[in-house]
């Protein structure tokens, strides 16, 4: 097919003028080289693309690049017998907007193992509601369930709840039969992540407690918040459950004793969306398609946009004023 001579893309520069980012036009030959081309159609807003779209994140690993770690689209292009054009794909991580141009671009250049088949129970849509936010909470799952956690442990708290992450990995959990116990710092959102799944909304102050070992609630748990909230969280789980690490949104450190892991057997798992093996990424997508697909993302995702209302968005995001997902339509 032919391609336009310019197209329009999100991209993020550090130069003699600082940090800065904004609309810009591109030719194909600008973007980071790759085997596919896709029509991107829709990419997502995660905490990490406001930190890099802003500069207050040391995300880009040079300038500059087009942001956006998250894409789905169509093949318009494919040096690799394994893709041809027309097929329905997605990508997530795998040095989006870090190492290479990242998905807010009307056209995107991909290595060929960055690139997945869009599973047949998503739409482009769909995929980038869930992004790397849903893969996150898919794969903090397959963690667990891989470390033998079942629903009998008891239920699985979600810290950030109304965040991407949080929300989805609410729906998630409770669709694969799993109770949730919410934790947010945002009372105006109970209702909503009932809604979404959640059997209990509980404060933030429930993982405030910061004895070694208290009594124990919670069959494990995703949390994204890290410092003590995750101390408390570890704390509070019963012998053998899980907890999932994924964010860091309060702080990085984790100051707690061994006491969880040597007394009840409590396992910290980590997770690592944007460099997740190839067959586990599929695994996951495969998954999310089919008996994972969250039931309430219409509910979850909270707004739509276009690339060029990206900038007060992520200002939004980082203050603590965005709930559940934003996708973004590329034009």
């Amino acid at each position: 097919m032919s391609l336009p001579a310019t197209f329009s893309a999100f991209r993020i520069h550090k130069d003699d003028h600082g940090h800065h980012s904004g609309m810009a036009p591109l030719q194909v030959d600008d973007l980071s080289p790759g085997q596919v081309l896709i029509r991107a159609q829709w990419s997502s807003v995660n905490y990490k693309d406001a930190l890099a779209g802003t500069g207050r994140g040391r995300i880009l690993r040079r300038f500059p690049l087009v942001g956006g770690i998250d894409v789905a689209g169509v093949v318009v292009a494919s040096s690799d017998p394994a893709w041809r054009e027309g097929d329905a794909v997605l990508a997530t991580g795998c040095g989006l907007s870090e190492t290479r141009d990242g998905g807010y671009s009307q056209y995107v250049r991909l290595e060929s193992s960055a690139v997945i088949a869009l599973p047949a129970g998503l739409t482009p849509r769909e995929a980038m509601v869930l992004g790397t936010a849903g893969f996150t909470a898919a794969l903090a799952l397959l963690r667990m369930q891989d470390n033998r956690l079942t629903p009998g442990h008891g239920p699985l708290a979600v810290t950030g709840a109304s965040g991407g992450v949080g929300s989805l990995a609410v729906d998630i959990f409770s669709r694969a039969g799993y109770t949730v116990h919410a934790v947010s710092g945002k009372p105006e959102q109970a209702d909503w992540l009932r809604a979404i799944g959640a059997s209990e909304v509980l404060p933030r102050d429930a993982l405030a407690d910061t004895a070694p070992l208290q009594s124990a609630r919670f069959g494990g748990g995703l949390d994204n918040a890290g410092g003590p909230m995750l101390a408390s969280l570890l704390a509070q789980t019963v012998g053998y459950g899980s907890v999932v690490s994924a964010g860091l949104a309060a702080e990085p450190s984790l100051e707690m004793t061994v006491m969880p892991f040597i007394l009840r057997g409590v396992s910290l798992l980590g997770v690592s969306s944007a460099s997740a093996p190839r067959a586990l990424r599929e695994q996951v997508w495969e998954r999310l398609g089919s008996d994972w697909k969250p039931a309430h993302l219409e509910a979850i995702c909270t707004r739509e946009i276009g690339l060029a209302e990206l900038p007060p968005v992520f200002e939004s995001m980082l203050s603590g004023g965005s709930h559940g997902r934003t996708v973004v339509r590329i034009d």
